[in-house]
Parts: C-alpha cells; structure tokens; sequence
C-alpha cells in the first residue's frame, strides 16, 4: 500500500469503493421500466393523438392559448414516437441494435422536444395569465398572429440550439455490446457539468418558475373575483399544473444534480448513496415522461370546451341517423330538415381549465 495515501486506499481500492455493501436487484428494475414504458407509449399515443386531431380542426381559432396547446401537444406527441426505441434499450439493458443514425437522430428528437415541451408549458401558463389580466387583442389582427408565429419559431430554434449542444456528444460506441452514449471527446467532466446546468435552468427552474408564479397570481385573482372565469372551484387546478410539472421533473433533475455532485467530488457521497442514485436514474426519467400523458388530461380532457369541440368531431364522423317512420326533420331540430342532422353540443364554458374558441 502507498504510505502516502494510506488513509485512502487499501490495496489500491478507495476507501468509497470498499463501503459497497447494495446490491440492488436491475432485472426487476429493467422489467418495471418496461412495462411501464410500454404504458406510457400506448395512453400517450392514443391521447395525443386525439387532442391533436381536435385540435388541429380548430387551429384558425385567433385563441393564442390553442395556439400554444397545439406545440405542446406536437411536442409530446413526437417524445411518444421515439419512446419505444429507449423502451427496449431499457429492456435490453443499455445494447442499441439499431445503428448510429437513429442513435444520434431519435435522441435530438427527445432532447428538442426534453425542452421545448417545458418550454412552452411556461408559455402556455403566461398566455393564460394575460387572457385573464389583459383585454383580449382585436379578431383577426394580423400583427399579433406575427408575433405568435415569431415567438413559436424562436422557442424551436432555441430547443434545437439546446439540444445540438448535447446531441453532437451522443453516438454510438462499440463495447462488449452496442450502446447510445453520450460521451464527450475530451473535457469530459466541463461538458457533463455545463449540460446539466444548462438542463437544469431551461427545462425545469426557469419553466417551474413562470408556471408556479403565473398559477398562484391567477389562483389569487380568482379568490378576490369568484366571477372570473370560474372562481374559486378552478383554483385547485391551477396548482395541480404546478403539482404535476414539479412531481414529473423535480425528482429527475435532483437525481442528475446529485451524479454531477458526485462526478465532481467522488468522496462526497458514498457508494451505495451512489448506488442508488445510478439505479433509480433510469426510474426517475421514465416517471419524467409521464408529462406526455399527464400534458394531455390537464390542459384538454378537463377542459369543457374542449370536451365539446371533441364531441362533435366524433359526431360528425358518424353516419347519419335513418328515420325510420320516413319523417323529415325529427334528428335536426328544424322543421323540414335534412335527415340525420346532428345538433351541435354547446362548448360555451367559463372553466380556467378551457381553451376559447
């Protein structure tokens, strides 16, 4: 043993390294994250799915709230799509059998959308406050469409430029078995420090704080004025939004916090705290894209004038109703109508959890 780090090392074995004791079980942990993957790919798909058929037909609306809702939509559902590629990259414990293409373009798929969902989460929550604090702008005026469509550009461009920054580390490396990495080519540690600081302040703080304080400032102005848009019975889902973003987000963003502490500083943690940090980060990131399924239920399926626009779709794919007496104007609510006219169901709604039309 080296006399001078003898208080270090035995047998040239650090001290840290000597502490493990956890052994933790990885083929349960590999078999959960699968079928909890797979979950979460069906209910996303079919979720997203819908709420961006609804959606898409009302896309001329001048809403800037539905405007927003449909990015957020495009951006879960594209995280849905690629998801089935790290479910079985999880199943088959980190081997990638699918080349270095899809390798380097399914993960800038999941990193652009990583962003640009929280990301426009925060827009959403803000356009949702100046609904309420502002009058509305003018049907129909041009110049707020351009700025929309400026603003919507930007936060893409600004999620891809985020993304590049990690995703030209991330390629394919030829080990005992094929595997996805992301791996620097030199200044390891700088790189792996920076990007974690960059995910934590554009994905998580800087969203979290705009969605929190915008939600409590409307839960507040709904508490002094119950007669906007909904009063008090909508205040607590404005703070579920808040409550879902911070339980999908917070736990992987201070597991990943916690393994830069510890690539930083090795004796500060010790090995079974390391132990258990490695294993539940895998964990803690499927849970985190619970958001796909989450996104959905709460900005759409709780909304009752959404719930009405998606009745009416369905209804309008029907086929029309036989009148089977031979009467005329018995299914549309007019006098002589033509068969099989379907009345609409009203989307009128004054919930905070509504899109306008």
């Amino acid at each position: 043993m080296d006399s001078s780090n003898g208080s270090l090392y035995s047998n040239d074995t650090p001290w840290f390294i000597l502490e493990c004791t956890l052994h933790l079980d990885r083929d349960t942990r590999r078999i959960a994250l699968f079928m909890l993957y797979l979950l979460l790919f069906m209910v996303g798909l079919a979720e997203n799915s819908l709420v961006l058929w609804v959606n898409w037909r009302r896309r001329r609306s001048a809403s800037p709230v539905l405007f927003c809702v449909l990015n957020v939509t495009v951006s879960d559902s594209m995280v849905v799509l690629v998801m089935p590629f790290f479910m079985l990259e999880v199943m088959m414990d980190k081997v990638w059998l699918w080349g270095r293409f899809l390798c380097k373009v399914t993960h800038l798929v999941y990193l652009v959308n990583f962003y640009s969902s929280s990301i426009f989460l925060a827009w959403l929550t803000l356009e949702r406050y100046w609904a309420l604090t502002r009058p509305p702008a003018p049907a129909g005026d041009q110049g707020e469409k351009r700025r929309r469509a400026l603003v919507c550009g930007g936060l893409w461009v600004f999620a891809l430029f985020l993304a590049l920054l990690e995703n030209v580390h991330v390629d394919l490396l030829e080990w005992n078995e094929p595997g996805c990495y992301l791996m620097p080519s030199y200044s390891h540690m700088e790189w792996f420090t920076s990007l974690t600081f960059l995910c934590l302040l554009f994905q998580f703080l800087g969203p979290a704080g705009v969605i929190i304080t915008c939600n409590v400032l409307m839960a507040r102005a709904a508490q002094s004025a119950p007669d906007v848009r909904g009063g008090t019975g909508q205040v607590w889902l404005l703070h579920l939004y808040s409550a879902v973003f911070l339980a999908c987000w917070l736990p992987y963003h201070l597991v990943l916090f916690l393994m830069m502490v510890d690539d930083l500083d090795p004796r500060l943690l010790s090995c079974n705290a390391v132990e258990v940090l490695y294993f539940s980060f895998s964990v803690v990131q499927a849970v985190s894209l619970a958001h796909c399924v989450a996104n959905p239920i709460l900005y759409n399926f709780l909304s009752k004038g959404f719930r009405g626009h998606l009745v009416n779709a369905v209804l309008e794919r029907l086929p029309p109703a036989q009148d089977p007496a031979g009467l005329r104007g018995g299914t549309g609510g007019e006098a002589g109508g033509r068969p099989g006219k379907v009345r609409k169901l009203s989307d009128s709604s004054t919930s905070h959890s509504d899109v306008p039309s």
